[in-house]
């Protein structure tokens, strides 16, 4: 699949500092990138009343993405507390 990124996104990303966290964004990444279907991705949830918002878990942070004709959108990446206050 076709991954692009919002600015919102590399915001929420600049914010931290940890580079093991920063190192398991980019395999998840590598991950939407290289898989053809994302039924194929483990912990990928579809959000309630949003035909193309999802989310996944990195740690006690949630990514927060749009996946539309093979084209993923990554759009937040927050707190577990925050991702619903924020997105979609």
């Amino acid at each position: 699949m076709k991954v692009t990124f919002r600015k919102s996104f590399f915001k929420d990303v600049k914010k931290h500092s940890d580079k093991k966290l920063k190192k398991t964004i980019k395999s998840k990444i590598i991950e939407l990138e290289n898989s053809y279907d994302l039924s194929a991705i483990s912990n990928i949830i579809k959000l309630k009343n949003h035909d193309t918002a999802y989310r996944t878990r990195i740690g006690k942070y949630r990514l927060g993405f749009y996946h539309t004709d093979g084209v993923v959108d990554l759009a937040r990446f927050v707190k577990r507390e925050d991702i619903y206050d924020i997105f979609p």
